[in-house]
This record gives structure tokens, C-alpha cells and sequence, in this order.
């Protein structure tokens, strides 16, 4: 037994050792000769410097001494994408429940925070990221209010080193549709339990609004509720309530709800938002669609309804950003993201709806989303269209971070790719 262990110990290093990834490298960095693409322009020739952290300079013909100096020439500089609803970081195997961190038990759990859950070292990152995802949203999932999402990049070894400056709670709005295809409920069972769930919001929101009217009293003998403490600064209008919602009854319902308690909100999936445009647009609901690449929600759609649901609501003047709603395939945003082009919202938009618009959203704009001097240089360079498949990332920055485009799949294929013959070839 005790040489079963030894071999079993000896097999997990191995393992472990043949999916090491290369250590990302820290400095001045100086990106010369390539194209730098502007939200207002397009594609420009540049120059870019990296230095702190931070981009430092743009323009033609830099120098710096102290850069390490990386060609360009003939590739395209952009800002990194962000993915503004995931479960990157919350999710491992799917068929281990031990490694499903994005759904606790219970209806009310708001104060169950996902940057704690976040696992730094989830193989799906470097997975994800190498396709020029820098940013992601880790949303919990589950209950009434499943917990509070947090904003992450992706580089670091610690859940906080990740935070990207972003934090709000969920609330998945009480659905009045089946669950999924397998849901047998009745339309009655599923009207009864759509009105049920919502007594259950509202009252928790009326005691809620109670709790935090004595906690800004400051009154004495209060006691400590921790669900409760987590919405107090949604309930006073300080902070954003992230909202799934994506029937068109259920949105319009929302719409009315959120009003009535004058909550800031951020509506998410919203995938038949195009039924429910007029409304959206009345209160300037900001919008974070997805996945485009999704069957249409209704049988009697058209074929095309989930890939032009966001270009219709961004040209009625919507903000709208895209999500895949992913854990493995978040690599996919920008594939999403062209189905939303090709289907009505225009490159230039689209691309937009996945780096600067899901930035303002959630209220770090002016750290992120676009190339400009004082910002995180977090970036990627590629030999063409990211919307493209057959495009490659050559280069890939995070908060100044030159990360190496090594993951499971690249090592995995270098592996496999001039393997010896094997063992039953040799005999």
C-alpha cells in the first residue's frame, strides 16, 4: 500500500509539472511598429508604451531605453476584451461538486461573495485569456439572491491581487416561464410558483428597506444580518443590483419593480430585451445581454432572434454589453460578439459591447475598455480580426503583465504534436 502512495504522489507531480505555465514578467515594455485600433478611428499605425503597469505614451516613432523592445510590425494592438458574465474562477469539473463554488444553498445569500471563491489557479483561466480576454465578471448562481459578483482580471495569485474594482449583488427576478426543457410543470404550478417567489422578494424587501433605515439612524440594538447588510447600500441607492430577467413579461415586471423602489440596477441576459425595447430605453436600464451564440427563447422565433436581440437594443440608444455566460468557453466572447456584428450592431459597436461599454457599466471606464494614456494596460496584439477564428494572439498584456499564451490546450498540443511511437510500435 505504502509504494501505491509513492507512485500516486510521483504521477500528480509529473502531471503537475507537465502543465506548469511559463511566469508572466513585469516592466517597461515598449510595443513598436504596430496598429493600434481606436474606438473613434479604428486601426491606427502607433507606438505604445507600457510602463508601471499603466499605458504611458502612444504615438509614433517612441523610444525608451529601459523597454523591452517588442516588434509589431505588421500586427494589430487592442484593448483587452471584458466578459461581463462568467462563472471563470467559480467553476472547475463539472462532474465534481467539490470544485462548483457559484451556487450555495438557500434563497438568500447575497452576502456570499464570489472574489473570496475565486480559485487564482483554475486551469480555464490561462484556457480563457490567451484568446484575449482580460476581464471577467464571476457571477454566483442559485437562489433568490444567489451572492454578489465581482469584477476580476485575469492575472494574479490571489483573489485580491484579481479585483478589478467592481462589486454588486444579484438577484435572479422570479421567473414566469419554465425553468428549462425538462421542466413538466403545469402552467398553473408554474404561475403559482412565479407568484410565490415573488411575495417572497417583496417581503424580504420591505424588511430590508426597514434594516437599513435603522442602520443609517444608527440605532441602538440592532442586530447583525449579514443578508441583509449585503443589499443595505442597494436599498439606499449606492450601489448597482444586478438583475437577471429574460422573458419579456418578467422584464417589463423588473422594469416596474426597480422603480418602485428606486433601485440602481444593471439588467442581465435579457434575452427577449428586444420585445421590451420602448420600456428599457423609458428608464435607461444599462444592459448585459448573452450569449448570442443561443437558440431563440421561443419556439415560434425567427432562427436569428439571439444574435440580433443585442444590435436592436444597442440602436435604440441602449447601453448593451455581451457575456457568453461561460466558464470553459469564455474564450468565445469574441465569437458572441461577431454574431451580434454580422446580425445588425456593426463591428465597431460590437466590438465596443465587449471592452469600453461593459467597463462603464460597471463603473471602471476609466480604468479599461479602450487604449488611452493613464489607463491598465491590459491588451492584447493580434495578426488580425479578433472576431475572426483563424486570427492568433501574439502577445497578450494584463495590468502591465506580459502573460505567456501558454494553457492546457497549448501544452497539451505540444505534447501530442512529434510524440515518440509508443510502446506497442517499439516492440
Amino acid at each position: 500500500m505504502k509504494h501505491l502512495y509513492i507512485i500516486l504522489l510521483l504521477g500528480i507531480s509529473v502531471s503537475i509539472s507537465a502543465q506548469q505555465v511559463e511566469k508572466a514578467s513585469f516592466g517597461t515594455f515598449l510595443l513598436k511598429n504596430g496598429i493600434v485600433y481606436s474606438h473613434e478611428n479604428g486601426l491606427v499605425k502607433s507606438d505604445l508604451l507600457i510602463q508601471g503597469g499603466k499605458i504611458v505614451q502612444l504615438g509614433s516613432n517612441l523610444s525608451s531605453e529601459a523597454a523591452q523592445l517588442i516588434d509589431c510590425k505588421g500586427l494589430e494592438i487592442y484593448p483587452g476584451m471584458i466578459d461581463a458574465g462568467t462563472k471563470l474562477g467559480l467553476a472547475e469539473i463539472g462532474a465534481v461538486s467539490l470544485t462548483q463554488d457559484y451556487n450555495e444553498i438557500g434563497e438568500f445569500t447575497p452576502h456570499m461573495q464570489a472574489l473570496t471563491a475565486i480559485n487564482p489557479n483554475s486551469v480555464n483561466i490561462p484556457v480563457n485569456r490567451v484568446n484575449g480576454i482580460t476581464t471577467v465578471v464571476a457571477m454566483p448562481s442559485g437562489g433568490l439572491f444567489p451572492g454578489t459578483a465581482a469584477a476580476i482580471d485575469l492575472q494574479g495569485y490571489t483573489s485580491e491581487q484579481m479585483y478589478a474594482g467592481f462589486k454588486a449583488p444579484i438577484l435572479r427576478f422570479p421567473s414566469s416561464g419554465k425553468k428549462n426543457r425538462w421542466d413538466k410543470r403545469s402552467k398553473e404550478d408554474i404561475k403559482k410558483a412565479n407568484k410565490k417567489n415573488f411575495k417572497k422578494l417583496n417581503d424580504f424587501w420591505k424588511n430590508l428597506k426597514v434594516y437599513a433605515d435603522l442602520k443609517t439612524r444608527q440605532a441602538k440594538g440592532l442586530d447583525y444580518n449579514p443578508q441583509m447588510d449585503a443589499l443595505v447600500d442597494v436599498a439606499l441607492g449606492k450601489t448597482p443590483l444586478m438583475i437577471e430577467v429574460n422573458k419579456k413579461t418578467d422584464i417589463l415586471k423588473a422594469i416596474a419593480w426597480v422603480n418602485k423602489e428606486k433601485i440602481q440596477s444593471i439588467f442581465c441576459g435579457v434575452a427577449e430585451g428586444y420585445r421590451t425595447i420602448d420600456s428599457l430605453v423609458k428608464y435607461k436600464i444599462p444592459v448585459i445581454t448573452g450569449p448570442i451564440l443561443a437558440n431563440p427563447s421561443r419556439s415560434s422565433d425567427k432562427y436569428d432572434a439571439a444574435y440580433t436581440n443585442a444590435g436592436l437594443m444597442q440602436k435604440a440608444g441602449l447601453q448593451v454589453a455581451i457575456r457568453t455566460n461561460e466558464t470553459e468557453n469564455v474564450r468565445n466572447l469574441p465569437y458572441n460578439a461577431g454574431f451580434a456584428a454580422t446580425y445588425g450592431m456593426g463591428r465597431m459597436e460590437a466590438f465596443r459591447a465587449v471592452t469600453q461599454v461593459p467597463a462603464d457599466i460597471l463603473g471602471i471606464g476609466d480604468q479599461c475598455g479602450s487604449l488611452e494614456i493613464g489607463k491598465k494596460a491590459n491588451l492584447f496584439v493580434t495578426d488580425g480580426d479578433p472576431f475572426e477564428t483563424a486570427s492568433q494572439v501574439k502577445y497578450l498584456f494584463i495590468k502591465g503583465w506580459n502573460i505567456p499564451l501558454e494553457s492546457r490546450h497549448t501544452l497539451l498540443y505540444d505534447e501530442f504534436l512529434e510524440r515518440e511511437p509508443g510502446l506497442l510500435e517499439k516492440k
